[in-house]
């Protein structure tokens, strides 16, 4: 069974981290390999290099990954309940 809070709140930090490492890699990187049109494109109302879209983008994505958890963990245990009786050992 998993902790529904634990893995909301390791994937709401682990899109947030990443969401870092994109724009950092953006800034590093020429325009032309396209992470702020990916950033823009999957971020709504993200604008590149303003404070409030860095600000924007950065809740996005930790709410993207707290949504994630939401949604994984009840399926998951549902599905662990429903089957841990009919799993056979691994070999």
């Amino acid at each position: 069974m998993l902790n529904t809070r634990l893995v909301t709140w390791t994937l709401g930090l682990s899109t947030a981290i990443s969401f870092l490492l994109c724009v950092a890699y953006g800034l590093a990187t020429p325009q032309s390999l396209g992470m702020r049109q990916f950033l823009e494109m999957m971020l709504p109302a993200f604008e590149w290099l303003t404070w409030w879209g860095f600000l924007l983008g950065l809740v996005e994505s930790f709410l993207y990954g707290v949504y994630a958890g939401l949604v994984y963990c009840p399926i998951y245990n549902m599905l662990y309940r429903r089957w841990r009786g009919h799993s056979s050992p691994a070999t």
